[in-house]
């Protein structure tokens, strides 16, 4: 499956969040990229480029490539309702996106491992497709041959301590999740502004 493999410090610090997960280079260096990016004076960007950055911005974080997500915002445009809200809800409905959001792997990236090597089951069956959307009332488990791995034995330890959205639910007895919704815009935190990929897709 494709997906970006450059440097990730490099655009954490372009768009100066922690896009990626915690990154010790942006905590060094809380400023763009190359020799100009710790320079006060910076040209003044256009509306475009600032939209742009917004779309790009929204890839990084969901793991998306730039298929996949043009193909989402198409679809978010066909459903009724706000096109930018929609885009933001089918992103948080992958598969991989659930289980970072529960709390079972420490970066989306990670979540997209876990899903690709067959370690998810969404209503009893294997899913092992990061893009697989979840709908309400889906009960996702982990495999019970794959509960002794680490990654799940660290998870199940560290359940608690990352606070669950309260769209999704988790059972840590059983490394279970129930989607119980798709969730509205104000309970999404990605902090991305969705309007201005809808104003770069409108030109």
């Amino acid at each position: 499956m494709a997906r970006f493999r450059g440097p990730k410090s490099k655009i954490s610090r372009r768009f100066k969040e922690a896009i990626f997960g915690p990154d010790k280079a942006l905590e060094r260096r809380p400023y763009g990229p190359g020799q100009h990016g710790n320079t006060r004076r910076r040209k003044k960007e256009s509306e475009y480029s600032v939209q742009l950055a917004e779309k790009q911005k929204a890839k990084y974080t969901y793991g998306i490539l730039e298929k996949q997500f043009s193909n989402y915002y198409k679809e978010a445009q066909r459903q009724p309702g706000k096109t930018g809200e929609n885009l933001l809800q089918i992103l948080e409905s992958r598969l991989d996106n659930v289980v970072f959001r529960a709390g079972f792997a420490k970066s989306r990236d990670m979540a997209r491992q876990l899903v690709t090597h067959g370690h998810m089951m969404v209503n009893g069956k294997k899913v092992d497709i990061p893009s697989f959307r979840v709908s309400p009332n889906d009960v996702i488990d982990v495999r019970p041959s794959s509960l002794e791995l680490t990654p799940f034995i660290v998870a199940h330890a560290e359940i608690g301590e990352k606070t669950v959205p309260a769209w999704l639910e988790v059972v840590p007895s059983k490394m279970r999740i129930l989607v119980h919704a798709i969730p509205a815009r104000a309970a999404i935190d990605t902090m991305v502004n969705e309007q201005l990929i809808v104003e770069l897709y409108s030109k």
